[in-house]
């Protein structure tokens, strides 16, 4: 199952940028990250409020397909599908476009769970909730 999706437009900054002129491979995970982030707001899911309940959202896996380079001052889109694995895996699926020419840059698949304060898996119910209306 698959929500809508959620972008977030970002720009890259100079200081993310290697001595080749492009963005660092490990850059994007921040980008994808970040997305993942704003879209959990976006739903009424608070982050720091499910730390400080004893629930932490962790990711378990990254599957990252780089495509393109990123430049300095570059504009891009970064989007985000949730989808459920598994009763207590969520997938994020990740693009990242740059939007002068919409070139696919990232194809990701970012996997986690949350782990209740006995360091056990568990979903929060307001994350089923949206998973399972998608």
């Amino acid at each position: 199952m698959t929500q809508e999706c959620f972008t977030l437009e970002m720009a890259v900054r100079d200081y993310e940028c290697d001595l080749q002129g492009v963005v660092n491979n490990a850059v994007y995970q921040n980008y994808l990250e970040h997305a993942r982030h704003e879209y959990l707001k976006e739903i009424g899911i608070d982050f720091a409020a499910l730390a400080a309940e004893g629930i932490n959202l962790v990711v378990t896996r990254a599957e990252i397909d780089y495509k393109a380079s990123l430049t300095s001052g570059d504009t891009f889109v970064v989007e985000v599908r949730p989808e459920r694995i598994s009763p207590v895996r969520i997938g994020f699926r990740q693009d990242i476009y740059r939007l002068a020419d919409r070139k696919a840059v990232v194809k990701a698949l970012v996997t986690g769970t949350a782990l209740n304060a006995k360091g056990r898996p568990q979903l929060p119910e307001a994350l089923k909730d949206i998973l399972d209306r998608a």
